[in-house]
């Protein structure tokens, strides 16, 4: 499966040329790779503007959608469409949308976790449900982003329901780069699954962002690594067939003993 990830640098508060950004993107990316799957960042449409999310969200998440299902039916591309500010019934939320090939929106997805040190609270509501597996080209997949990677909990119970690739959307900051690149990994590891990540780059409000998007296999190992100054695409084949290799040699899931582990209090 062939994918295509836009590392992309987001203009502050300006959704008409973020998607303007997206759009010639894709159409260069389409005629260069072809890819199956591409995947884009978190907040993508806006960066964190959030005290201007009144003039800047998505309401209802139509313009994204709109705007996806247009670009996945033109190109017959699947999209992993990174998150958007987004206002529903009076409040604001972190959406993710998934689209298929043929313009179906497959799956929907609002942040669980909100971080603290960018006082998400004050501006933004948390989703109700954790994120699910999800299928493109008959594949289960999951899907987190930025900050959900520091909670494994809701990434393995994603593994034992299949999934086969998490998809990482992010606007991580580049002052703790280091847990980017470790948590990744030990979720590919400890799941045995691949992990593609879209993090951007560049800086807003005196923050810098991490780059280095990354693609890694289920034994952890690094297939891509991108910069983390400059826009850049990952442009990647993935042998799914290797999940099932990788989980048969190391049968981790068969080894649980769940009635052991504490239960949750």
């Amino acid at each position: 499966m062939k994918y295509s990830v836009f590392q992309m640098d987001i203009i502050a508060g300006n959704p008409d040329a973020n998607r303007l950004k997206v759009s010639q993107w894709l159409k260069a990316e389409m005629r260069e790779n072809n890819p199956d799957i591409v995947v884009l960042p978190e907040m993508w449409t806006t960066a964190y503007t959030l005290d201007a999310l009144e003039q800047v969200a998505d309401t209802g998440g139509a313009e994204t959608k709109s705007f996806l299902k247009e670009l996945a039916l033109k190109y017959q591309v699947n999209i992993i469409g990174g998150s958007v500010a987004n206002k529903k019934d009076g409040k604001f939320y972190n959406s993710s949308f998934v689209f298929s090939r043929s313009g179906e929106l497959v799956y929907e997805y609002d942040k669980v976790h909100l971080v603290p040190m960018l006082n998400e609270h004050d501006f933004l509501t948390g989703g109700e449900k954790v994120p699910e597996v999800f299928e493109l080209e008959g594949i289960k997949m999951g899907l987190i982003i930025c900050y959900d990677l520091r909670f494994p909990e809701i990434i393995r119970s994603m593994a034992l329901d299949g999934a086969q690739v998490l998809h990482v959307v992010a606007e991580w900051p580049a002052a703790r780069t280091t847990h980017w690149k470790i948590l990744q990994t030990a979720r590919a590891i400890e799941n045995q699954m691949y992990v593609v990540s879209a993090n951007r780059v560049g800086e807003y409000d005196g923050v810098a962002f991490a780059g280095a998007s990354m693609a890694i296999d289920p034994w952890g190992d690094v297939l891509y690594e991108a910069g983390i100054e400059d826009e850049e695409t990952i442009s990647i084949a993935l042998d799914l067939e290797k999940v099932n290799t990788v989980r048969e040699e190391v049968p981790i899931f068969m080894s649980r003993v769940p009635h052991l582990y504490k239960k949750e209090i």
